[in-house]
């Protein structure tokens, strides 16, 4: 059982980012075909994502060493990713989806750093192996539970309804972090 209040509520509203990620990766080639990409421009835009969230995180990281409230630059993140997959929405073409991933990708690189800063800070003496261990353990855990939403929510509803299950996710990780007391994080 989780006692450290600070880590439950990073854990629980990191565990709703994660499903977002989790719930388009496996079926994220098959959207790409359907805007008349293929498996390469798939490829690509994993490669425009990773390139834009490395680039980001090492600037991210600097700056959440000098800011008083990390816990804003998660939530501003986390909102950034959230636009990013309501944008996926209106993507129609290959040069709109690498948009959207270098969208998505500078959220995830924003918030990553904040969130590891919060977590570490909270972790108790003698026990961060196993605290970081939860959320080693919720990440796999997201990725499971994950992959089968998505692919249940794209089967009987579309990729659109997909997309925006996943903006809610994060808009409402977002609100709760933004709408806690700061001493509670």
């Amino acid at each position: 059982m989780i006692t450290n209040r600070p880590i439950k509520i990073l854990l629980i509203t990191n565990s709703f980012i994660l499903l977002t990620g989790a719930m388009l990766g496996p079926i994220y080639a098959i959207f790409v075909e359907q805007i008349g990409g293929s498996l390469l421009d798939a490829s690509l835009a994993g490669g425009v994502f990773a390139l834009a969230a490395g680039i980001t995180v090492l600037i991210s990281g600097r700056y959440t060493d000098k800011v008083k409230e990390p816990e804003l630059i998660i939530v501003f993140g986390y909102v950034i990713v959230g636009f990013g997959f309501i944008m996926y929405v209106f993507v129609n073409s290959l040069w709109s989806l690498l948009l959207v991933q270098v969208i998505v990708g500078l959220g995830e690189a924003i918030y990553s750093p904040s969130f590891d800063a919060v977590y570490s800070q909270h972790l108790k003496k003698g026990r961060a192996g196993r605290e970081w261990s939860l959320w080693e353990a919720m990440f796999y855990f997201t990725a499971a539970i994950g992959a089968i939403m998505g692919g249940i929510i794209v089967t009987y509803l579309g990729f659109s309804s997909l997309f925006t299950v996943m903006a809610i996710l994060c808009f409402g990780s977002a609100y709760y972090i933004y709408s806690l007391p700061r001493s509670l994080l």
